[in-house]
């Protein structure tokens, strides 16, 4: 017998949700704010309900995907709390980890169980083999509901039972991505600046990637070993980075480019030669990104 699933929240995401769920044979029960959002559903075979309660009352575990945390709380946390008793919430609403932590705590004080996801994929990912949700709390809550997981995403993994851990690497694996993303609109912007057509930038980019892609996992190894200090091994210290992060910024000074991605890197870089870095490998900058200076 599958368990009784709603998803509270129907969005794109939401809606991504419930056709995994579907095509996985479950029929869910689904509710959003405006209810128009989930009449095509009912078109695929979900049931939709016309309150949170109903919606709560009609299933075992409730998967929730709405605006923010406080929006979850506004839903949850009134009379239908008493609804939820013995039944398991799944949080795959986008948060932070003390707000995890929080709903966790709130949870087990009215006698629900709850896990809290991070889906790191957009909507057309969902349900398919590379569909990525990281999931974090109580284990045996997490096997339980293995294939449920398993409609939603080939690899929907339990990081760990500390409630906030799928949000902490959703934020540090939104950091990379934002990185490259901001880099990419720089690169953007100096292209344009010396009329570089942009297809010639993502030929080279597509060239480029791999030793990119191999620094960045050099840099986390390097790190995590607390080998911070240039070796035989280093693949490049920071004094030659520095010195071509210097005609990046005498280019964008000339083409009055925004600096103020690079003023940000600038002030890091020279935090870390103040300190006596110049010539350590570049993973000896991460000793300055743990708090503002």
């Amino acid at each position: 017998m599958k368990p009784a699933i709603t998803v509270l929240g129907t969005g794109r995401m939401g809606s991504a949700l419930v056709h995994a769920l579907l095509k996985a044979g479950h029929r869910p029960v689904v509710w959003n704010r405006t209810l128009e959002k989930a009449t095509p559903l009912a078109a695929a075979g979900a049931v939709v309900a016309t309150s949170v309660r109903e919606a709560v009352e009609a299933a075992e575990i409730i998967i929730v995907n709405v605006t923010d945390y406080p929006a979850t709380a506004a839903l949850l946390r009134g009379d239908v709390a008493t609804a939820l008793r013995g039944k398991l919430v799944v949080e795959l609403t986008s948060g932070t980890p003390h707000g995890a932590r929080d709903a966790g705590e709130w949870a087990a004080a009215h006698g629900v169980s709850y896990l809290d996801g991070a889906i790191m994929a957009t909507p057309d990912f969902v349900g398919t083999e590379h569909g990525t949700i990281l999931v974090s709390g109580p284990r045996q809550a997490f096997d339980r509901n293995k294939d449920m997981f398993r409609a939603l995403g080939g690899n929907v993994q339990h990081v760990g039972e500390d409630l906030g851990l799928a949000n902490a690497l959703d934020s540090a694996l939104l950091a990379l991505m934002w990185g490259a993303l901001f880099g990419a609109l720089q690169s953007i912007a100096v292209c344009r600046a010396e009329r570089i057509d942009l297809g010639e930038l993502a030929r080279q980019w597509t060239a480029t990637a791999p030793v990119v892609q191999g620094l960045v996992a050099d840099l986390i190894k390097r790190t995590a070993a607390g080998r911070l200090a240039a070796d035989d091994e280093t693949l490049s210290s920071l004094s030659p980075h520095y010195s071509a992060f210097q005609h990046l910024v005498e280019l964008m000074e000339v083409r009055k480019i925004d600096r103020t991605v690079v003023d940000g890197y600038d002030a890091i870089f020279r935090r870390a030669i103040a300190a006596g870095h110049l010539h350590d490998d570049f993973a000896a900058l991460s000793q300055f990104m743990g708090k503002a200076g």
